[in-house]
């Protein structure tokens, strides 16, 4: 059941990249609930017994569930994909509208509100974003946010597109989609947010150990970095996720 939900969304973004003259750019949305206290198992047990099947109903295409590994103990961060915004728009309409969900919500929240906080962020794949499918279960996911100086994004991409991607395979860190941020929003022009898979905690610091001291990654970081830092001070900020029992990648 998992894999061809994670099958779908790598055909689509490769139908993104084939098409992308052709078709509008395909939507994602970065969602991140912050549950009241104590009440981040009922928000789970919401989404696994109504909300994904009412998500799918309504024409949203589920790709993955998290919850952070540690520090946000009453979060849920998800990312969903739509044709494009006006597609998510009428989906979301549907959604809210919808008798099931709003007996759902009420049932869920009869001793009280679930969710503190929602954020949301809307995303398009980069021109590099891989299409490797994702095999098994039980990884470690990481979710890293890049911020650059103004004018800046162009030259992480292309040192990403270049240099990084690949040597974050050779270290064996499994390479998941990379996004920039649709314009409009804080951070549009100078942000880079993307997804790695890691078999555990243990193997991520060691791959990530050997890839900072990797000579090829060295020489790209400093040719790319000859006009100047590109980064931010302070401008990764890693989040390690694991993934729900409900999530279709694993």
């Amino acid at each position: 059941m998992k894999l061809p939900v994670l099958s779908l969304i790598l055909l689509l973004l490769a139908s993104f990249h084939a098409h992308s003259e052709e078709k509008a750019p395909q939507c994602f949305e970065l969602r991140t609930y912050h549950a009241f206290e104590g009440k981040l198992a009922a928000l789970h047990a919401r989404f696994n017994d109504h909300t994904l099947d009412l998500f799918q109903k309504h024409g949203m295409t589920h790709v993955a569930y998290w919850t952070p590994l540690e520090n946000e103990p009453q979060t849920l961060v998800y990312l969903l994909a739509y044709p494009d915004r006006a597609a998510r728009e009428a989906s979301w309409k549907a959604f809210l509208a919808d008798p099931v969900w709003q007996a759902a919500k009420a049932e869920s929240e009869k001793d009280g509100k679930l969710v503190a906080k929602i954020e949301s962020l809307f995303l398009h794949p980069t021109d590099y974003s891989p299409k490797t499918a994702l095999a098994g279960e039980g990884h470690v996911f990481e979710m890293r946010h890049y911020t650059t100086l103004p004018g800046k994004l162009d030259a992480l991409d292309a040192r990403f597109r270049d240099h990084t991607i690949g040597l974050f395979t050779k270290h064996g860190m499994t390479n998941l989609p990379y996004f920039h941020l649709d314009e409009g929003q804080e951070g549009a022009g100078t942000t880079l947010l993307y997804f790695l898979a890691h078999a555990s905690r243990e193997d991520r610091d060691a791959s990530f150990q050997a890839f900072r001291s990797d000579p090829d990654w060295i020489a790209a970081r400093d040719a790319s970095e000859k006009d100047g830092k590109i980064l931010i001070e302070n401008g990764v900020v890693s989040t390690l996720l694991l993934p729900t029992n409900y999530s279709p990648m694993q």
